[in-house]
Order: C-alpha cells, then sequence, then structure tokens
C-alpha cells in the first residue's frame, strides 16, 4: 500500500509538501498540485482522513440532523448540501431523528465529543433553549421559521407560518369552510405553537370558521398514514369539504386510498400538501401543495456553515428562500 513518502518521492518534491496539498493548505503551486495528483492517482494512494483529521487537530466532519431520510424533502436537502462541498476538505455524517426529542439529544451529543466541526439541522424536536446549550461544541445551523430567534444558533429563515396561513386562506377563497388539518407533531402537546399550527389557526380564526377535533390528525408524515386518514374519514358521518395534509406523502396516500373509494377529489374533498415534492405534479390528479425551495434551503445551511468554520463572510439570499402557493387540480 503506497504512503505519503512514496507520492513525495513520485511527485520530486518533499513530503511537507505532499502533506499541505493534502491539508488543503493555500500556497502551493498549481504545478505542485498536479504534479501531487498525479503521483497519487498512479499510486492509488488513498489519504487516512483520520490520521489527517488528528495531525490537523480539525475535524472535517458535518454532521446534518434530520427527522427521516425516506422523507424525499429532506433526502433533497442532503443531496444538496452533499453537492455544494464538493471539492470542500468536508464530508457529511447523516442522522435521523425519528421527531423524537430525545434521539435527537442522544445525536447533538456526539458533538461533545468533538468529532463533528459543525451541525446542520434541518428540523428541530427540541425548545431552541435546549439547542442553544450544545453552540459551545461548535456552530450550529437550523432551518426554521421566522418566528424562531436565537443569539447562539444560526438561523436560515424560511416563512412556513404566513405560508401556511396563505395556503388556509387559499382554501377558503376557494369556497371551502370545513377544513381537516394534519401535522407531522402532537397539535395539542407541546407543538401547539409550532408555526404552521399557528399559521392555521390563526387562518381559521380570522374567518370566523371552527377547528373540529376530529379533523385534526396528529403525528402523521407518511403515504401510510395519508391511507389511513382517508379510512377515518369515510367512516364518519360527513367529509371536510377540504383537507391541508401537511407534507406530499401523507396527501399522496389520503388521495390514493380516496379515488380507490370512488371519492371524487376535489368535488367531495380538496386535498392540499406540502413540499411540491417532484412527484406531486405527476399525479392522476396533479396535487395544489405549498413550495418548499429546497435547493436553495440547502445551499444556504450548508455555506452558511462553511463561513463559520473557515472565518469568512456569509451573507444570506432571503430573496430565494420563500415559500409559496402552487395551485393544481386536487383543489
Amino acid at each position: 500500500m503506497a504512503t505519503i513518502k512514496d507520492v513525495a518521492q513520485r511527485a520530486g518534491l518533499s513530503i511537507s509538501t505532499v502533506s499541505r496539498y493534502l491539508n488543503h493548505h493555500p500556497y502551493i503551486s498549481e504545478d505542485k498540485k498536479i504534479k501531487i495528483q498525479q503521483a497519487m492517482d498512479e499510486l492509488d494512494y488513498v489519504p487516512n482522513s483520520v490520521a489527517m483529521q488528528l495531525r490537523s487537530n480539525k475535524s472535517y466532519t458535518i454532521g446534518i440532523i434530520v427527522p427521516r431520510i425516506t422523507n424525499p424533502y429532506f433526502a433533497y436537502l442532503i443531496d444538496a448540501i452533499d453537492k455544494e462541498i464538493k471539492g470542500t476538505p468536508y464530508h457529511t455524517l447523516i442522522m435521523q431523528t425519528y421527531n423524537n426529542k430525545e434521539e435527537e439529544l442522544r445525536l447533538l451529543n456526539m458533538f461533545k465529543q468533538r468529532h463533528i466541526a459543525g451541525v446542520i439541522m434541518g428540523a428541530l424536536e427540541n425548545d431552541i433553549e435546549v439547542l442553544e446549550t450544545y453552540t459551545k461544541y461548535g456552530p450550529i445551523i437550523l432551518s426554521a421559521d421566522q418566528s424562531m430567534q436565537s443569539d447562539k444558533v444560526k438561523i436560515i429563515h424560511t416563512n412556513q407560518r404566513q405560508t401556511t396561513y396563505d395556503a388556509i386562506q387559499y382554501l377558503i377563497n376557494k369556497g371551502y369552510r370545513n377544513i381537516a388539518y394534519c401535522t407531522d407533531n402532537s397539535y395539542y402537546d407541546h407543538c401547539f405553537n409550532k408555526p404552521r399550527n399557528v399559521g392555521f389557526r390563526v387562518a381559521m380564526k380570522d374567518n370566523g370558521l371552527d377547528i373540529r377535533n376530529e379533523w385534526i390528525f396528529n403525528n402523521v408524515r407518511t403515504i401510510e398514514d395519508g391511507e389511513q386518514i382517508g379510512k377515518i374519514l369515510l367512516r364518519q358521518e360527513q367529509l371536510p369539504d377540504a383537507i391541508f395534509t401537511g407534507s406530499d406523502e401523507v396527501a399522496l396516500g389520503l388521495m390514493h386510498f380516496m379515488t380507490a373509494h370512488q371519492i371524487d377529489i376535489p368535488n367531495q374533498i380538496a386535498i392540499m400538501g406540502y413540499d411540491n415534492q417532484p412527484i406531486s405534479s405527476l399525479l392522476k390528479i396533479p396535487l395544489s401543495t405549498v413550495n418548499q425551495p429546497v435547493n436553495d434551503i440547502g445551499k444556504q445551511l450548508i455555506n452558511y456553515l462553511l463561513a463559520l468554520l473557515e472565518e469568512t463572510e456569509f451573507k444570506s439570499k432571503d430573496d430565494v428562500l420563500k415559500l409559496n402557493i402552487v395551485e393544481r387540480q386536487s383543489t
């Protein structure tokens, strides 16, 4: 197996020059970089990342914490982050919370061991005050609603509360009055004041509409959950006019179940999703949804974190982070 000494000999350079190249030292000429890379390719030399980390006393691992990578939104978010760090010395470690507060804390506790340079969080299960206690171990970047503020956690803001309000108002303006609501958390528990839940509640109140407990669906996230909601609704005496599903996955399951049982969408029930996943426009009944600019959100998250790690300047591009309603045939 080739060593760094072998690479140096093949390139005709010193071991220290090769070492600086491997550690991304800025002051190495282009011709030396080419010689070193050619020597590495010829010798099939692969640097030991652990050894490099120990020598530099710096981690190049970025932790990405998401609820579920099987959710297409978070899969696309991770993909956008990974693409952005190509060509840098950093790499990612992906961790899933499964929407569990304790699991989120267990993953954050890995931060204490200094094996992770910084953390990107696609969602937050615990209170922001809990997350702030971990910032002493390194930078944490969070994607969250504009209503969430922190002096310690760096936040890429999106307008989730306002856009949920706008989505419910859109349904009301279409003539729907009896509106069901799905959330990926516990609506009546500690998540009562989550931005999306607040947006829904305020929109209903502003229009003088009642919120019916039997039409609030908690902790729903998957296609299977959507199908289960369909079963529950068909057992009830009355269908809601419309349902805001909170995710395209849930909407897909619900639409599949309803059409299989000859329920006319949107005439008997209108269905609205959230995320604008690629499949939402390809369904037999294209899905109205809330568009999240996931690629831009991912780029902003990783560029903010890299700026903090490399002590460079970062400026958020707020204009590319706005969510918006996409109207299609399901409503």
